[in-house]
């Protein structure tokens, strides 16, 4: 990411953040709220209270995850389980905050600011700051970040929290289709969000393990689908990369 702001910009900090407020009427964060009306109702479904589902939201703040963790507990998984899976869900985060919080920071900016930003970052708000922040002045893109990311996530466990109990007057139908929402969306920013061919390597072989470990070992499916799919991928691709660097080789 580099910077390509204008060199003049008279907007202060206040301002910057109600820009980024803005993005929360953006095409990602709409669909984004869509699914968590999904969620809501996957949650209702589940079991869990209106706080629970309230407090979920607001303190995981990654719908994958959350997601992970009722499918889990509904499955029956201890909480060893549903701690390591969820745990091994949100590692991929740390790429996304490694990219995106040098890119917001400056020599006078906290580091406990950065850290509490931090907590914003998922797929949604990672792609609207690499799409974003390179129009903002350096020193106005923490403040900018905050004004999306803080209200995104307000807004997501607002909706939660309004919806737990509409979603029970829903027809299945309706219902059904809302949470058919969250995995769609799951699937489709992590496919248009992938760089690299092993994260594709890796969605088709979660997409094939997944609901086939579900017959077999349905209280460790995600936790095996994904440890064991990651690996399967990072060894195609490495073998791939094998076979390209010695063709390369082969022509020179």
């Amino acid at each position: 990411m580099t910077d390509a702001t204008p060199e003049h910009d008279d907007r202060n900090a206040l301002s910057w953040f109600f820009t980024g407020m803005r993005g929360l009427l953006s095409l990602p964060a709409l669909i984004l709220l869509t699914s968590i009306v999904g969620f809501s109702a996957f949650a209702l479904e589940s079991g869990l209270t209106r706080a629970e589902a309230v407090f979920m939201s607001l303190a995981i703040w990654a719908l994958p995850a959350q997601v992970i963790l009722v499918g889990s507990m509904a499955s029956g998984a201890n909480i060893a389980a549903c701690f390591l899976a969820v745990t091994l869900s949100s590692i991929r985060m740390m790429p996304m905050v490694a990219s995106v919080i040098p890119e917001m920071r400056t020599r006078r900016t906290p580091i406990w600011l950065l850290l509490i930003l931090s907590h914003f970052i998922a797929i949604t708000s990672w792609v609207f700051a690499i799409t974003t922040l390179r129009n903002v002045p350096r020193e106005y893109r923490a403040i900018y970040f905050a004004g999306f990311g803080v209200t995104l996530t307000l807004t997501g466990t607002l909706v939660v929290g309004v919806f737990y109990d509409i979603v029970s007057g829903f027809p299945p139908t309706v219902a059904g289709v809302l949470f058919f929402l969250t995995p769609v969306y799951f699937n489709a920013s992590i496919w248009a969000s992938a760089r690299q061919p092993v994260v594709k390597i890796a969605f088709v072989m979660g997409v094939i393990l997944g609901p086939t470990l579900a017959l077999v070992t349905p209280q460790f499916d995600v936790l095996c689908a994904g440890v064991g799919g990651g690996t399967a991928a990072y060894l195609i691709d490495r073998a791939r990369r094998k076979k390209t660097r010695l063709g390369q080789e082969a022509r020179r």
